[in-house]
């Protein structure tokens, strides 16, 4: 296989251990790195069909570097490594066309079965995030049920970036009977009621909604 990979984690074990695993399956590791600038530098310069980054690095995270492939076109198709199993950060993933994303402790046994996905054009997300995210997801849909018509109904106003008054004037209600809802609504879905945990949890979910 000559397929070109550019690696980079800061954990310089990882960084090995991947390293050696993939070059004994016969890819062409091109490059390597410890931090998101320089492996951000080395994806401009050297153009691998595939770049693996850890998505927490010095600098320049694997997020940002997927962010920054995809407003400049880059034709690289990003895997992301991580501990992290938050939703928000699959979520960020996915928008910025992420073509893999492998947890940490399943890396070796899961990376090669990665790269034959993406050579075929078809991502791959590591079964246990999957398994976890449906389960969270079925946890979210539970939680959804015990919301009343009006509350889904200003929760799904509210992940379209709507504030109080336009929601008010939106459903011919006052501004001070939508915070009572508001309220209500954080408190079914256990939400902390700090500002804006609301919104950011409407727009994080959306797509459940």
């Amino acid at each position: 296989m000559n397929t070109s990979i550019v690696i980079a984690d800061d954990h310089p074990l990882m960084l090995r251990g991947l390293t050696d695993f993939l070059t004994s399956k016969g890819f062409n590791i091109i490059g390597s790195a410890e931090d998101g600038n320089t492996a951000y530098n080395l994806i401009v310069k050297l153009k691998p069909e595939i770049a693996i980054l850890d998505i927490r690095m010095p600098h320049k995270t694997g997020l940002e570097i997927a962010e920054d492939c995809k407003k400049n076109n880059l034709p690289t198709k990003i895997i992301l490594i991580t501990f992290d199993k938050e939703e928000a950060l699959f979520d960020q993933a996915k928008a910025f066309n992420v073509y893999g994303y492998i947890l940490k402790e399943f890396a070796v046994e899961e990376i090669e079965i990665c790269i034959k996905h993406i050579l075929k054009n078809k991502p791959y997300f590591s079964e246990e995030i999957a398994s976890y995210l449906n389960q969270n997801s079925n946890t979210k849909s539970e939680k959804l049920e015990l919301l009343t018509k009006t509350e889904m109904k200003i929760i799904k106003l509210i992940s379209n970036g709507n504030l109080s008054n336009d929601i008010a004037d939106e459903l011919s209600i006052s501004v001070r009977t939508v915070e009572k809802h508001r309220s209500n609504i954080l408190a079914k879905l256990e939400l902390e009621n700090k500002p804006n945990s609301l919104s950011i949890w409407a727009n994080i979910n959306k797509h459940h909604l």
